[in-house]
């Protein structure tokens, strides 16, 4: 599944590969990826298997689950396919509370003790989807853990979903990304421990030297 979900997201243009011409990120870092999985909604194919994916996810990882609760954006429309999907409630969180209205930040129903998975397109420090997490646990929710599609598998990130007591599965991850791209000619053979270099370190830019 790793791979093939890899081969998607390379195929359809969701993650690019750029090791000789890095992307910056928001917070300064040069990255060799960029990763845009909102792609994936519009290639019936791709979004059938990513959606059917997680789905199984939840299913096996999370058996006990009563909803699913999308992060905000990306991860919206994810949790309504899923859901779905799995005939579950869903919901969302927003980045922050309305500043109209109820002043939710969560939306759609959520009681208290209710079972949740979160759904998420994207995890690389972890920050946001531990927000998310943060949260629903204040609202009352039992958060059971986090389903993902794409996951760089940083250091920083696997240590605060630890730290915040956060289960994530990933259908695809930076390992199996790199060596499906090298297979198909999207990189050099030679690339594929830079780009491994960075996710052990995205702040040491020695990987950028060939």
């Amino acid at each position: 599944m790793e791979k093939l979900i890899a081969k998607d997201l390379l195929s359809i243009g969701a993650v690019f590969l750029r090791p000789d011409e890095p992307f910056t990120w928001a917070s300064g870092i040069k990255s060799p990826i960029y990763c845009d999985n909102r792609l994936t909604l519009s290639v019936p194919a791709v979004r059938t298997r990513v959606e059917e994916g997680l789905a199984r996810i939840v299913r096996e990882r999370f058996p006990d689950a009563e909803a699913l609760m999308g992060t905000s954006t990306a991860g919206i429309a994810h949790a309504a396919i899923t859901a779905t999907l799995l005939d579950l409630p869903m919901g969302y969180v927003r980045g922050g509370a309305k500043d109209h209205g109820r002043g939710n930040r969560i939306e759609g129903r959520l009681e208290k003790g209710e079972r949740v998975v979160v759904i998420e397109d994207l995890i690389s420090t972890g920050g946001s989807c531990i927000e998310v997490v943060e949260a629903l646990r204040e609202a009352g929710a039992e958060v059971l853990g986090v389903a993902s599609i794409f996951t760089y598998g940083m250091q920083r990130g696997l240590d605060r979903l630890r730290e915040a007591g956060v289960r994530n599965h990933s259908l695809c991850n930076l390992d199996a990304l790199v060596e499906v791209a090298a297979a198909e000619g999207y990189i050099r053979p030679e690339d594929k421990a830079r780009l491994l270099a960075f996710r052990d370190n995205p702040a040491d830019e020695s990987w950028m030297r060939r």
